[in-house]
């Protein structure tokens, strides 16, 4: 089974499957004396675990990492980065009912009809579990980032329908840590407590909802990227479209520019680095301008659902079922700090890259 690496010179590899032993990941390339702790990475494991409120499941793991190597006296050593995460309330037995047959919305027959076989306990590898090594990586490329001063935030725009804009549309007036306090990570409070009043309904019929994650990087230096294959916003929506529930992703303005004109859209340089508007998301030509990284994913419903459907078994007869187990609603909040790690992870990636380039 190929694909379970990303990157270049940041390279991560994530290992697990959702009901096995454990989760997580090993990152080479992280340049060496970066400061970075199991606290580090808590940190950003505790914003993935599911909180309180109906968007989330019960699953109850502590998350609790464990850096087997590349850390000594809390500095990275330039080595191998080794992060597990054991899997402490996995309950494999939820899905026996499940093995035979292939849930409506999930990976199960084109897994199957690739490799012949699958881990029918949760998905495995197809499980949204298996980003935990994704965010535990993308801690150690924040700590990275951090020492040029790069910052990355990711919020819930969207929930089951109901768009987080009203007074806070600006992403410039938002308050950070009230935004890390909500249960959906929303910024605008009374769109918050709707969606999450809709989710509460839609949980209650056994159905669940989408949404959208916004996310902004700022302080990038002008460059990164290369221009033709290998683009910025090319690489974040690889990153981004390699998550489990993604099925779409637009930058800046998005969609709409197809409705635009060139007169209206074309940003404009007011002084060397800075933009009068940033329509583009800040790429142009697939290298970062300078002006914040903006871009816009959309994740599907979550497929694990309580309503009866109909599938077919591995007969190819017919048949109705409920899914058991312990699943999210929708993947707001939870879905924030994933985007976040995936976008530190090509960032720092393409850091590394600029600077061999000036070699």
């Amino acid at each position: 089974m190929g694909g379970n690496s990303f990157g270049r010179l940041f390279r991560v590899t994530s290992f697990g499957e959702s009901h096995g032993p454990g989760m997580g990941c090993v990152v080479d390339g992280c340049p060496s004396g970066i400061p970075l702790s199991t606290k580090d990475i808590r940190r950003e494991l505790t914003r993935r675990r599911p909180g309180a409120g109906g968007a989330s499941t019960c699953r109850g793991e502590r998350d609790e990492p464990e850096i087997l190597s590349g850390v000594y006296e809390g500095k990275t050593l330039g080595t191998p980065i080794a992060v597990l995460v054991r899997n402490e309330d996995q309950r494999p037995g939820d899905y026996d009912t499940l093995k035979e047959l292939y849930r409506p919305g999930h990976a199960d027959w084109p897994w199957e009809a690739k490799y012949g076989f699958r881990d029918h306990r949760g998905g495995g590898r197809s499980s949204n579990r298996e980003t935990v090594g994704r965010v535990a990586a993308g801690a150690i490329a924040k700590a990275f980032l951090s020492t040029m001063g790069i910052v990355i935030h990711a919020w819930t725009s969207s929930a089951a329908g109901i768009d987080a804009s009203g007074p806070c549309a600006d992403p410039g007036a938002f308050d950070w840590d009230e935004i890390e306090g909500n249960p959906l990570r929303m910024p605008d409070k009374a769109a918050s407590a709707l969606a999450m009043e809709r989710i509460e309904s839609l949980k209650a019929e056994g159905d669940s909802a989408g949404c959208t994650i916004s996310c902004l990087a700022g302080k990038l230096p002008p460059g990164l990227g290369e221009p033709v294959f290998d683009k910025l916003d090319a690489r974040v929506a690889a990153a981004m479209l390699s998550l489990g529930a993604a099925k779409a992703i637009e930058f800046g303005t998005g969609f709409a520019v197809s409705r635009g004109r060139g007169s209206e859209l074309n940003d404009t340089l007011t002084a060397p680095g800075v933009w009068k508007t940033n329509n583009s998301g800040g790429v142009l030509g697939g290298l970062s301008t300078g002006a914040e990284l903006r871009f816009t994913v959309a994740f599907k419903p979550i497929s694990s659902i309580g309503k009866t459907q109909e599938t077919i078994n591995r007969m190819g007869e017919k048949t109705e079922f409920i899914i058991q187990g312990r699943h999210d609603v929708c993947a707001a909040p939870r879905a924030a700090p994933v985007v976040e790690a995936m976008t530190a992870l090509v960032l720092a990636d393409f850091i590394l890259l600029q600077r061999s380039a000036r070699v």
